[in-house]
């Protein structure tokens, strides 16, 4: 069973880790990949066994078709995590992936497997909408926005091969981010922390502080200096969050 887990399209473990007392699922951003979290993963080891979600449209799964439903995405993920539920599990996603794994936690409390807690980055409550229709731009305007968002990017947005190869799949995205409305869902029964940038343009703190809503259990906001990508810049805190939440919850 471990061998077909490690072989799964959906998870990357970049350090496995069997022993370790908990399981961190990890769900990137808009156009992003698992890769994304190889960092956090290496810093992690062996205090968490890292679980880097791979979603469709991008890298070795650029062939497939993306989702462009993020409770359809929830549906597909939950398939797959339910295999790893030997420990466990505490969830984190930036930006679309907190979107992702909210709705991932719900369907694992709904399944009878409540997560340690719910690590949310960079995204707005999701009984909060704002009327956005940035998958309806041009591509200029798109790359444009992306520069915005993440200075680290602009290097490989200026890179016309690449551009045309990754583009297709963050429209996709926004598409289905921007789409994403969910104020009727129940409260989760695991904690929540959201972690924002005090610069953050799609993401305002009061925006952020409103998953406070969507948790019978504990809930606390940190607030970081920064833009969209504040975790890139604050790597070291963001990860010593975890490792105090994580501690914290087992003691209990």
């Amino acid at each position: 069973m471990a061998e077909l887990l490690m072989r799964s399209a959906w998870i990357r473990r970049f350090h496995p880790g069997p022993e370790a007392p908990v399981q961190l699922v990890c769900f990137p951003h808009a156009g992003g990949a698992a890769t994304y979290y190889h960092r956090l993963s290496q810093a992690m080891s062996p205090d968490a066994d890292v679980l880097a979600i791979q979603y469709p449209g991008r890298q070795d799964r650029l062939s497939e078709p993306c989702i462009e439903d993020i409770p359809t995405l929830a549906d597909r993920l939950v398939d797959e995590l339910v295999a790893w539920s030997d420990r466990p599990l505490v969830l984190f996603g930036h930006s679309m992936g907190a979107a992702v794994a909210f709705e991932v936690a719900l369907r694992l409390e709904q399944a009878g497997s409540v997560p340690l807690g719910l690590f949310v980055s960079g995204r707005m409550a999701p009984s909060v909408y704002r009327h956005q229709r940035m998958h309806l731009a041009t591509d200029a305007e798109l790359v444009a926005e992306l520069k915005t968002l993440n200075a680290a990017n602009v290097q490989i947005l200026a890179d016309e091969t690449l551009l045309r190869m990754v583009l297709p799949t963050i429209r996709s995205d926004y598409r289905a981010i921007e789409r994403y409305h969910n104020p009727s869902a129940p409260p989760l029964h695991c904690p929540i922390v959201a972690l924002t940038g005090d610069a953050d343009p799609v993401a305002d703190i009061a925006d952020v502080e409103l998953w406070a809503r969507h948790t019978l259990a504990s809930f606390r906001t940190r607030v970081f200096s920064g833009g969209h990508f504040f975790l890139d810049d604050h790597a070291d805190a963001v990860r010593q969050e975890i490792r105090d939440h994580i501690a914290a919850v087992r003691a209990r």
